[in-house]
């Protein structure tokens, strides 16, 4: 679903103007189409939350065919995916690497092709959100052909410049791998969610066990409105 400039204003709770400013000089994807400006959803809640920019919730809303996916919890995708400790890399294209290789991935998707479609996300700009966090993801999730949702958390080794917008090294990495678009929002806007949390980030800063990782996003996840969940 590609949304007009007036339309992402709207997701954004800013201007118009304010919107073509950040597509000028601030990096917020857009294409033009019969002579008009066009947004993708994914792209627009990426840049939004690598910027701690809010959305509103409508950015969520299904469209038709996506309206009987079910959609899993954060801690069921994480559950999934796995939590690593002392990953190493040190250079963004060898931690991905090594991510990658950590990845559950079903036989049908080629690492390398991840990979290679990981790096060419990161040589877009930066996927780390500051804090030492980043949230390496495909730009376009239904590339992999995947059929279950995955997000696996990798604590590094050694902290690794990521070129973040607020300079700090990244030491813990969250990658999604999702089978729909709408997946794909809905994982990202949970796990935007959670890292403002403060129990999510003491479990993170202490590097903390799986268990209790796992615990604190589930307990999170009971917090959130019946209709957020």
């Amino acid at each position: 679903m590609l949304l007009s400039v007036a339309e992402a204003a709207r997701l954004l709770q800013v201007d118009e103007k304010t919107v073509h400013a950040w597509i000028r000089k601030e990096g917020l994807a857009a294409s033009k189409m019969n002579d008009q400006l066009r947004l993708n959803r994914v792209d627009l809640l990426e840049w939004a939350t690598e910027h701690n920019i809010k959305v509103s919730p409508e950015i969520f809303a299904a469209t038709p065919e996506e309206e009987e996916e079910p959609l899993p919890t954060l801690a069921e995708a994480l559950a999934a995916g796995g939590i690593h400790y002392d990953v190493p890399g040190g250079d963004p294209p060898n931690v991905l690497r090594e991510v990658v290789a950590l990845l559950k991935l079903p036989p049908q998707v080629d690492p390398d092709f991840l990979l290679q479609v990981l790096l060419a996300r990161e040589a877009l700009g930066t996927t780390a959100i500051g804090n030492g966090i980043a949230i390496p993801h495909v730009r376009n999730p239904i590339l992999l052909h995947v059929t279950a949702p995955l997000v696996t958390l990798c604590f590094l080794a050694q902290p690794t410049d990521f070129k973040a917008l607020d300079s700090l090294p990244v030491q813990t990495l969250f990658t999604l791998v999702s089978p729909t678009v709408k997946t794909h929002l809905h994982l990202l806007a949970k796990l935007a969610y959670a890292l403002r949390d403060e129990r999510f980030q003491d479990v993170l800063r202490r590097r903390a066990d799986a268990a209790e990782i796992m615990t604190t996003v589930a307990a999170i996840e009971a917090g959130l409105p019946k209709g957020s969940r």
